[in-house]
Parts: structure tokens; sequence; C-alpha cells
């Protein structure tokens, strides 16, 4: 009886995440789009981008972890600067990887899959990172998914969600531009990308 009771429970959740999920939501929220005099209700353009740098988890992948018995942390020392040069590789069958699922260093900044191994970019305002960036550039690469903003270069790379990064304003992408501008530089050349293991 006990165990009925908890599938019942389990089915009713399971409806009622897929009603919510699949309820049609509005494409932009509602109100006024933010002016570029008004920040997005901030003080100025670069505390708007780090507002939006932060609720859009950009530390996720850019800035490396420390392990604790809590889990993940951010390294505030490395804010930003990407995979770190010189980082061990991880200790994975990097062919079944790329086969068969998806693997992830436990700093958080080295992605292997079915693509080959990504490394987090750095974009912090270092010339190694971001700093020799213009701002059409890092509209161009979230917007097209261009590696650095350039053409005829490489796709950006799994995870980054650039697909998804496309569909901000583009006053929401300057102010983000504007932030990463604004940090502190850490110098770190990010090693390149490796193609599928066996390729």
């Amino acid at each position: 009886m006990k165990k009925w009771y908890v599938l019942s429970l389990l089915a009713l959740i399971a409806v009622l995440l897929f009603n919510f999920c699949n309820e049609p939501r509005p494409a932009n929220p509602p109100g006024p789009a933010a002016s570029s005099t008004s920040f997005g209700g901030y003080d100025s353009e670069v505390k708007w981008g780090e507002h939006l740098v932060t609720v859009g988890g950009c530390n996720d992948c850019h800035t490396p972890k420390k392990m604790t018995p809590m889990g993940p942390v951010i390294d505030s020392s490395l804010m930003l600067a990407g995979h770190i040069a010189g980082s061990p590789e991880p200790e994975i069958d990097r062919k079944l990887v790329s086969e068969k699922g998806l693997a992830v260093t436990t700093d958080l900044t080295t992605w292997v899959g079915p693509w080959g191994t990504s490394y987090a970019a750095n974009l912090t305002s270092d010339e190694t990172g971001t700093g020799s960036w213009k701002e059409e550039q890092f509209v161009k690469a979230i917007r097209e998914g261009k590696l650095k903003g350039l053409d005829n270069t490489r796709p950006i790379l799994p995870p980054m969600p650039w697909d998804m990064l496309k569909h901000l304003r583009d006053d929401e992408l300057k102010a983000i531009f504007a932030y990463l501008q604004s940090t502190k530089p850490v110098k770190n050349v990010v090693p390149q990308p490796l193609p599928p293991a066996g390729k």
C-alpha cells in the first residue's frame, strides 16, 4: 500500500511539472525594454553587465572552482580566467567518453564529449582574454558562435550556450562586454581544444 501511495504521489508531481513546463509563456517578459540610459535599473552599464554575468551563470564554467566538503566553490582570485594553463588533464578514457557521454573536471573548466575536449575561455580584461577585443567582436561571437567574433574561425564549442545567449538584446550584450572589460586582468593562455579521441 505504501509503495502504491509513493508511486501515485510521484506521478502527480510529474504531471504537475509537465503542465507547468509546457504552459505557454510570453517570448519577452512584460514591461518596457531597458533603454541605453537606464542600464537595466542599475547605476551603470558595467554594474548591469556584472549582474547579467552573475545570473547568466558565466562563472559556472569560466571561473575555476576549489573543491570543498560542500562541493565546488568559485576561486575568486581567478574570476572569469577560464581553464588555467598547465592544469592537469582529466584522467579519463577520452575515447569512451567521446562515444558514450560527457565528462568534466572538478574545477568545471574542462569538458569532454563527442566534439572532443574544450576548455573554458579566459574572459578577463587581460590581452590573453577579451582585453584586445572590440565590442562588435563580442556581439558577433555570441550572435554567431564564432571564436573571438572573427570571420573564418572555428565555432565556439560546447558547453558554451551561445545559441541561447544569442537572444540577448544588443544593449544587454554591450553591458556584459563593458563589465568584462572592467574585470581584473588575469594572464592565462587557455589551451586549444582537442579533437575527439581517435581523430
